[in-house]
């Protein structure tokens, strides 16, 4: 999206000026090669002008997405939102838990949830962002001594947990 449209025309036919920190962060959004949080997108854009600030990127991004330009998403464990430029809702987001990548994934997934929330329970949805979280195949079939593969380690417990204090009583 970023190499098809010109984000000045685009952003004074919306009434909105094409100010250098907007036009970093277009830049930066455009050139990544995965979803990045603000403070990474915040500190690519700095290597071009040192004086741009972390409240200015979140400016141009929250009107990015206002205008369905870009889009943020909580893909991490560390609550910090990731941000790519804006793609159809047929694609939704695979993570890895192991190594944190994010990939696309088109198919008809996301048509299949519309069309059951519209018929099934009269719900018109807008947007849906889908996401999935598992092991990428690098991670599976990455050897790890001991555990076999394909298997994920058991989560270790609390020290002094024991297993009845985590089980229901009905299935103890």
């Amino acid at each position: 999206m970023a190499d098809t449209i010109d984000l000045g025309t685009y952003l004074r036919q919306r009434g909105h000026r094409l100010t250098n920190p907007r036009r970093f962060v277009w830049d930066v959004l455009g050139a990544a090669r995965g979803h990045l949080t603000a403070d990474q997108i915040a500190t690519q854009v700095r290597g071009h002008d040192s004086g741009i600030n972390l409240a200015s990127v979140y400016r141009s991004l929250t009107l990015f997405a206002r205008l369905g330009l870009a889009r943020e998403s909580n893909l991490g464990t560390d609550g910090a939102g990731r941000w790519e430029l804006a793609h159809p809702d047929d694609e939704f987001h695979l993570i890895c838990d192991s190594c944190g990548d994010v990939q696309h994934h088109g198919g008809d997934l996301v048509d299949q949830v519309r069309s059951h929330l519209g018929e099934d329970h009269g719900f018109q949805a807008a947007t849906i962002e889908l996401s999935v979280s598992g092991v990428c195949s690098s991670c599976a079939d990455a050897p790890q001594p001991g555990i076999s593969r394909g298997l994920r380690p058991w989560p270790s417990l609390p020290s002094g947990t024991r297993t009845g204090d985590i089980l229901p009583k009905e299935n103890r």
